[in-house]
């Protein structure tokens, strides 16, 4: 399997990705006052970290650059959960729901990825923990946001 220059890019904008994921999961932490939210998003908060570290390991090891950053797109998605929490009678609420729509995008990405035919095993691997994580955390939250 070659490690190919597309997929590198697309390990990159997954990375860029997950500093948005662990962004907008410290922002979420910060908007509710449910002790149960909070520890929620902040374990989200340091697995978004640790994949971060792990997507950059594996990009390194096939002597690609990592790029560092939020994007200017995940930097707008938290204006606006910030925008929506103020303006909502019940933020909690709708942070689920936007931590709900977030979860969804990030498998549909991981997939995408995943599916690549070119992809190293031990990449797969990696992707693959990640997305069967986040399809954990997404059952967990869409459980919460139907209790809320």
């Amino acid at each position: 399997m070659n490690y190919t220059k597309e997929i590198s890019e697309k390990l990159n904008d997954l990375l860029t990705k997950n500093y948005d994921a662990e962004a907008g999961y410290k922002l979420a932490k910060d908007k509710v006052d449910s002790t149960r939210l909070q520890n929620f998003f902040e374990a989200q908060q340091k697995e978004r970290y640790n994949f971060g570290h792990e997507l950059k390991e594996e990009i390194r090891s096939f002597g690609e650059e990592v790029d560092k950053g939020t994007s200017a797109k995940g930097d707008m998605h938290r204006t606006w959960m910030n925008i929506k929490s103020t303006f909502t009678s019940d933020n909690e609420e709708a942070i689920l729901e936007e931590a709900v729509r977030g979860e969804k995008t990030a498998v549909e990405e991981y997939n995408s990825i995943i599916s690549e035919t070119t992809l190293p095993p031990s990449t797969k691997n990696v992707l693959t923990k990640h997305r069967d994580n986040i399809l954990n955390s997404l059952t967990r939250v869409t459980a919460m946001e139907e209790i809320a």
